[in-house]
């Protein structure tokens, strides 16, 4: 179960290139069970990083098949941080910096937390880091950088970089946001509203599968999509703006033979990450990684609790491994 949203402030934050923020707010939660050594220091800690778009994802809607069913409650000890560049913590908007808020990279983002779990937790080495999306780009950042930080990685829907396919869309996301004639101006405009419901439009049309979406008729998917770009009144554009750039950059994937922790891939190939170009190749990639594909039996746009037995319970078995 979770708890309630948690803020901790650190002094000051130091950017890769140097500038430096004071009074770094960082937003978390946790829940489980914390479990320590003889010294005091925390042995079960598992981070999570969800996915940008939160409405079709598929660890949030397979917690509690996965929580039920393993019991990891009383196994691990969760802790939910939202990273740099995320309005709940450090961020363009939260900040007020907005366009001059400092250009950031993964590793000022892993830097960013490492520096938030020294300060607030007494933890030698992270048992896990799970991440779905643009969460699992942190997770491979960290454990490509750091491979002695973890155990073991577990990623769902996610890549060794932005290129291609993903590439263009953030291209095309970085487009939209150009064309904001008054984007160096403060406050809200008509604008900057009519840019966040085009790049919120755009990214709905990745946010399931294509077998999904061709098994509803346009009402049953203007409906979805009233509720999906509803989720861009809670947005900021100057946020979209340097996560984007920050995509852009991100590429681990001549870094992945750094990997020591025990990996878990999973993919449900949807329409943004494909399994045979995005997931497989960790396999080879990854020394001693397991790949598992999601098979996309779905009818309805919404998950079922059947939906996730077979690999549900082939990820108990993989997180069972590593209680303390």
């Amino acid at each position: 179960m979770y708890l309630e949203d948690n803020i901790h402030v650190m002094d000051s934050f130091e950017f890769e290139y140097g500038r430096v923020l004071e009074n770094v707010e960082v937003e978390y939660r946790t829940f489980g069970t914390p479990k320590y050594d003889e010294d005091g220091f925390i042995t079960n800690a598992v981070l999570f990083f969800s996915t940008f778009n939160g409405i079709y994802s598929f660890l949030r809607e397979s917690h509690n098949y996965i929580m039920s069913h393993g019991n990891f409650i009383d196994e691990f000890y969760f802790i939910v941080i939202s990273p740099l560049g995320t309005p709940e913590s450090c961020s363009p908007s939260s900040t007020g910096l907005n366009y001059e808020f400092p250009r950031y990279t993964y590793t000022d983002g892993i830097n960013f937390i490492r520096q938030f779990l020294a300060e607030k937790f007494k933890i030698r080495k992270i048992l896990g880091l799970v991440g779905e999306g643009s969460g699992g780009y942190i997770v491979l950042s960290w454990a490509c950088e750091f491979p002695d930080e973890m155990e073991f990685i577990f990623i769902v829907n996610s890549a060794a970089k932005v290129s291609g396919y993903r590439f263009i869309i953030s291209k095309v996301l970085e487009l939209i946001i150009d064309s904001i004639d008054d984007y160096y101006t403060d406050g809200y405009s008509v604008s900057k509203t009519k840019n966040l419901i085009a790049i919120n439009a755009l990214l709905f049309a990745h946010s399931s599968s294509k077998k999904i979406f061709n098994n509803l008729n346009n009402d049953e998917i203007s409906a979805i999509f009233e509720d999906f770009n509803d989720e861009c009144f809670f947005r900021d554009i100057y946020d979209f703006k340097f996560r984007n750039d920050c995509f852009l950059e991100f590429d681990v994937e001549n870094k992945l033979g750094n990997i020591k922790a025990r990996s878990l891939f999973v993919s449900t190939n949807d329409n943004y990450f494909n399994y045979e170009l995005d997931i497989l190749p960790f396999k080879d990639l990854v020394p001693g990684s397991i790949v598992l594909k999601q098979e996309d039996r779905k009818e309805n746009y919404y998950f079922e609790e059947k939906d996730y037995a077979p690999v549900g319970e082939e990820v108990i078995a993989f997180l069972m491994q590593f209680k303390k």
